[in-house]
């Protein structure tokens, strides 16, 4: 378990426009760990988790996109049944809310990472050990 950065960011909703994103990101070296995205007031709302936060916020804001940062729960997990009820119940147990979580992967993968917005990360973080 660790505390990662999320960058979000506000764009046009349009066809094509996950693609800039993704693209913009691509063309400076950004690895994208994970991503969300929404339609949410009619604009367009991705969340991403990126292996150069610095540089991901350099290329949202070089774009004009209006973002902000926040610190997420990332948890490494089994990609088996149950293995996000074991989560969700140690965090339910210590009264931690999960605002939202998004995880990804692959058919072929052993593993996926989650990643949970919470109140309290440090608290999350206790409540996982």
């Amino acid at each position: 378990m660790a505390k990662v950065k999320q960058i979000s960011a506000w764009v046009v909703n349009r066809p094509g426009m996950l693609g800039e994103v993704a693209d913009a990101l691509g063309q400076k070296k950004v690895n994208i760990r994970a991503f969300m995205a929404a339609v949410m007031d009619t604009r367009g709302f991705v969340r991403v988790v990126v292996d150069k936060p610095a540089v991901a916020r350099k290329v949202f804001r070089d774009n004009g996109w209006e973002t902000t940062e926040d610190e997420v729960v990332e948890v490494t997990l089994p990609d088996r049944p149950g293995a996000l009820g074991r989560i969700a119940d140690k965090l339910g147990a210590a009264g931690i809310d999960v605002q939202y979580g998004y995880v990804g992967t692959a058919g072929s993968a052993s593993k996926v990472n989650l990643y949970l917005a919470v109140p309290d990360v440090a608290a999350a973080l206790r409540a996982l050990r």
